[in-house]
C-alpha cells in the first residue's frame, strides 16, 4: 500500500496507540519493580497464583500473556513508523533523507540495546538479546519494503516465516540440529557464531528475522489507518482472526510448536493475531467511540515509552529501585507492616516515582526520541 496522498487523509495522533504503548510500558515497569515476583510469592498455594503466572514467560512450548509484550511493542513500533514516514512525506522529505533518519534511529536502538546487557557483575559483555537490538533490525527491514504493495509485503512476511522454518529444520549443524529443542537448535548455534555464548534461558538473537513480521504488519496497519478506507476495523479484525487461526491451528496440528524463545512461525502468527486484536479493540473504543476519559495515566507513559524503558533497564535495575526500597521498607518496618506487604507496597512506590518522572517530562513537553 503506497503512502496516502495528502488529500486522502489528515494524519492526526492515534490515541489508541498512545494508550497501548503506555499500558505495555506500565506493565514492563511493574515487572522491573518486582511486583509480579512479590505477588507470585504472596499467592503460593492460592488459585490466584495461576493468574500471576501469566505475567511470566512460558517455560518453552505454549503461550502466556507475558509472551505477547514484546510482539506488541514491536507491532506498535511499526504503526508509529507509518505515521512518522507519512508526516515526513507531507513535509516533502525525500526518500534518501528518510532513510538517513531511519538508519540513525536503528543505530541508536542497537546501541542502547547492547548497552542494556553490556554491564554485568563479572565485567563487560556483548549480547544481542534485548528487544531494542532486535527492533533496530526490524525497523530497517520495514523501512525498505514500506512502499511496497500490501500483497508484496504479505508475500515477503510469508517468505520470512518460511525462511525461519527452513533454517531451523534443514541446516543440520552437529549438536544444533533439533529445531524445537532448547540449547540444541539453529538459533542457539547462531548465538555461538555471533556472541560465542548461548543464553541459558533459550533466547536467540536471530529472533529478529521472524519478528520483523510484527513490525512490518504494524506499519501496514498504520498505513491502513491513515488511508481513506471506511472499513478499517473489519480489515484489522479479519487479519487478527486469520493470524490466530493459523498460529494456533498449526501448533494444534503438530506442524510447528508455539515457542516464544525462538519466535517460531506459529508463535509469530499467534502473537501478531493478539496484537491486532488488542489494537482493534482500543481503536474501536478510543478513536471511533471517543472514550478518551481517564487515559492520561497511560498516555503520559506511552508518549515517553523509550525513556521509561531505558530508565528501568539501565538506571532503575542497577540503583534506583534498591535505593527507594531501602527507604520504603525501613519506614514501614517502624509501623510493623508485614514483610510481604512491605515488598508489594515498595514496588508500587518505586513505580509511582518513575511515573512521576514521566509526568514531569510530559508537562515540560520533553519527549525522548531517536
Amino acid at each position: 500500500m503506497p503512502l496516502p496522498s495528502n488529500n486522502a487523509v489528515t494524519s492526526k495522533r492515534l490515541q489508541s496507540l498512545d494508550f497501548m504503548r503506555g499500558l505495555i510500558m506500565i506493565l514492563l515497569a511493574l515487572e522491573s519493580c518486582a511486583l509480579y515476583e512479590n505477588l507470585l510469592k504472596a499467592t503460593e498455594g492460592n488459585p490466584l497464583n495461576v493468574l500471576i503466572q501469566q505475567f511470566y514467560h512460558h517455560p518453552w512450548h505454549g503461550l502466556r500473556f507475558w509472551d505477547l509484550i514484546q510482539p506488541m511493542f514491536m507491532f506498535m513500533a511499526g504503526v508509529a513508523m507509518a505515521y512518522s514516514l507519512h508526516k515526513q512525506q507531507e513535509q516533502g522529505m525525500p526518500w534518501s533523507e528518510s532513510f538517513k533518519k531511519t538508519l540513525k534511529r536503528s543505530g541508536w536502538l542497537f546501541f542502547w540495546g547492547v548497552l542494556d546487557y553490556s554491564v554485568r557483575p563479572t565485567g563487560l559483555s556483548f549480547e544481542l538479546w534485548d528487544v531494542l537490538t532486535q527492533l533496530s533490525f526490524t525497523t530497517l527491514v520495514t523501512f525498505f519494503i514500506f512502499r511496497w504493495s500490501n500483497k508484496a509485503q504479505i508475500i515477503f512476511c510469508i517468505g520470512i516465516l518460511l525462511l525461519t522454518e527452513a533454517l531451523y529444520r534443514f541446516t543440520h549443524v552437529p549438536g544444533f540440529d533439533q529445531p524445537f529443542t532448547d540449547q540444541h537448535n539453529f538459533g542457539n548455534y547462531m548465538d555461538t557464531v555471533l556472541m560465542n555464548k548461548i543464553n541459558k534461558d533459550g533466547w536467540v538473537a536471530i529472533n529478529c528475522i521472524p519478528t520483523a513480521v510484527h513490525t512490518i504488519a504494524g506499519a501496514m496497519i498504520g498505513k491502513l489507518l491513515l488511508s481513506s478506507k471506511n472499513n478499517k476495523l473489519q480489515y484489522m479484525i479479519g487479519a487478527s482472526i486469520t493470524c490466530l487461526a493459523l498460529g494456533f491451528g498449526l501448533d494444534f496440528a503438530g506442524v510447528t510448536p508455539i515457542i516464544k524463545h525462538t519466535a517460531t512461525s506459529t508463535f509469530t502468527l499467534a502473537s501478531l493475531g493478539w496484537a491486532l486484536a488488542g489494537l482493534s479493540f482500543c481503536y474501536w473504543w478510543i478513536d471511533l467511540k471517543n472514550h478518551h476519559k481517564n487515559l492520561q495515566f497511560f498516555t503520559i507513559v506511552g508518549m515517553n515509552s523509550l525513556f521509561i524503558y531505558l530508565f528501568f533497564e539501565i538506571v532503575g535495575d542497577r540503583w534506583f529501585e534498591n535505593y527507594l526500597k531501602v527507604i520504603t521498607n525501613g519506614l514501614m518496618q517502624v509501623i510493623h507492616v508485614p514483610e510481604m506487604m512491605r515488598e508489594i507496597i515498595s514496588s508500587f512506590c518505586v513505580f509511582s516515582v518513575a511515573w512521576g518522572l514521566c509526568y514531569f517530562l510530559y508537562k515540560k513537553k520533553i519527549f525522548l526520541r531517536l
